[in-house]
């Protein structure tokens, strides 16, 4: 690997619990941010973007609580141009050992117009009064030019000076709707790096969404002409397309040394680890042939790959395995594995359970043995991400039985369900097993949800794999995804059924606010 030095050291700013959490769907409660948020610290992530603590109750909540808990990465909040935002994001961030207030302002002429309905002139004096007032709270401010892409330079270069003279120690330049190409981009940040006098004073920020899948090439693209700080999300998660994801920015900087003499701080070995827990959390599965993460990302299948890797592994991988946390497995789970073996493979796997949580998933795992052969990782981690990252619900499923086939017209399904504490059953009948099971759950917990998305898919192969399935509820324009997993597929549909209506419960509780970007 090619030697760095400070000047060539790139910030990982992660936004999965902020811009991340805009997706729709994927709403995420104080336990599961909280897990994620230790997750990040552990990979080394530079700087966490908790939240926007102005935007809910629950907001402020996760980011005051990750804030008390978080010792060695920068705990960040992102605020609107206005004292309130600033003043309720400051208040949020108190506890944490390292703070920044992350506040941001439109400044394309498109925004400017038709979204904040202001001149150029007043965005400029927002711009010098919000950093202004974030640094009577904190030293460490970053000001964003939201739809930067798209902004006039010579007004861009105005409001970035502007904003450094204020006090603002990182400038983010967002592609905010991904529309700038990646040498379209790094002209863009080079210019600022030609004609801002005082760009020297901070750290050049860049932050990409996908629309056009361009959104780690632009980010690459920047830190090659002096960007230092690179926003992204695990998985690449965020609103529409997503943002840059942070396992290909990471690894691709580590892989491409000759081209890209950088280092990062992230520990890449954890990467899979924190890619299925926000897959797990949010519902939202990754594709298979996702780069880094993805379930083939190192699979081979055609002979000739296969004769290649045989001779020698790098015939077709640009990259191990283990560096990104894949390991073979040496420990082969089945019914007769005991406690021990499993404690140390959910180990291997990246969870730290505690001993009641063990102890469940253990009995889990010990069931789900009974019906497979053999029990794979994979199933392992669908397990418990279905069942132990669940604690807060008030929806579960206690018992189903499903009624159905050519001799059995309509299908009925009798299920029994905990809500709020209190068990409750009901018989149900629908145009299928599935649509029979969610009508029992729509008569024991009445609500106006619509189905929006229905998909199943085998965690592992063979007949007796586990089925995992999403569902995706939609409800006064409040989207969430659910997921669940079983060796039962009408029990999984319940699961995930069960676990959107846990998820819009907590959607309920927050109230959108308005203009939320980057």
């Amino acid at each position: 690997m090619s030697s760095t030095t400070d000047s060539n050291r790139v910030v990982i700013f992660d936004t999965t619990l902020r811009d991340g959490e805009q997706s729709p769907g994927a709403s995420m409660n104080l336990d599961e941010k909280l897990r994620i948020a230790s997750v990040l610290e552990e990979m080394g992530v530079d700087v966490i973007e908790a939240g926007f603590p102005i935007a809910s109750n629950g907001d402020f909540e996760a980011v005051n609580e990750i804030a008390k808990v978080v010792k060695n990465s920068t705990v960040c909040g992102l605020a609107r141009a206005s004292h309130g935002d600033i003043e309720r994001c400051a208040e949020a961030i108190k506890p944490a050992e390292r703070q920044r207030i992350h506040t941001f302002l439109s400044t394309s002429p498109l925004h400017m117009k038709y979204k904040l309905q202001m001149e150029p002139d007043a965005v400029y004096d927002m711009v010098i009064d919000s950093v202004t007032h974030a640094r009577n709270f904190v030293d460490d401010v970053e000001w964003s030019a939201e739809d930067g892409s798209r902004t006039e330079h010579d007004f861009l270069c105005r409001c970035v000076e502007a904003a450094i003279k204020a006090g603002a120690g990182t400038i983010n330049i967002p592609d905010t709707v991904g529309y700038a190409v990646p040498d379209e981009f790094a002209d863009l940040i080079s210019m600022l790096f030609n004609r801002v006098p005082n760009i020297d004073k901070a750290i050049i920020s860049v932050h990409c969404h996908n629309d056009l899948g361009l959104a780690v090439a632009n980010s690459l693209a920047a830190v090659q002409v002096g960007a230092r700080q690179i926003e992204c999300t695990i998985n690449g998660l965020g609103e529409r397309a997503g943002n840059a994801a942070m396992e290909e920015v990471v690894m691709g900087i580590k892989t491409r040394q000759d081209r890209m003499p950088y280092s990062t701080g992230v520990a890449t070995e954890n990467i899979m680890k924190a890619s299925r827990l926000v897959s797990g959390v949010t519902g939202f599965t990754v594709q298979p042939n996702k780069a880094i993460v993805g379930a083939n990302a190192f699979a081979h299948e055609s002979g000739i790959h296969q004769d290649g890797m045989l001779k020698h592994a790098g015939t077709y991988e640009i990259m191990t395995p283990e560096s990104v946390g894949l390991t073979q497995s040496t420990l082969v789970m089945g019914k007769h594995s005991g406690r021990h073996a499993f404690a140390e493979k959910i180990k291997e796997l990246g969870y730290d359970l505690g001993d009641n949580a063990l102890n469940d998933a253990f009995l889990r795992f010990k069931d789900l043995a009974d019906k497979k052969k053999e029990v794979f990782d994979e199933d392992l981690v669908a397990l418990i991400d279905d069942e132990v990252v669940r604690d807060n619900d008030r929806i579960r499923l206690v018992s189903l039985e499903i009624l159905c086939g050519t001799k059995h017209q309509p299908p009925k399904a009798e299920m029994e369900l905990e809500i709020d504490g209190e068990t409750l059953s009901c018989k149900s009948s629908g145009d299928g097993p599935v649509d029979a099971a969610f009508n029992g759950v729509k008569k024991l917990f009445p609500h106006q949800a619509r189905l929006q998305l229905y998909q199943v898919h085998a965690v592992t192969h063979g007949t007796d794999a586990q089925a995992e399935v999403t569902v995706r509820l939609e409800e006064n324009g409040r989207t969430v995804n659910g997921q669940g997993a079983d060796t039962d597929t009408m029990v999984a549909s319940v699961k995930a059924y069960v676990t959107a209506l846990n998820k819009l419960l907590v959607k309920r509780e927050k109230s959108a606010p308005a203009a939320i970007s980057a």
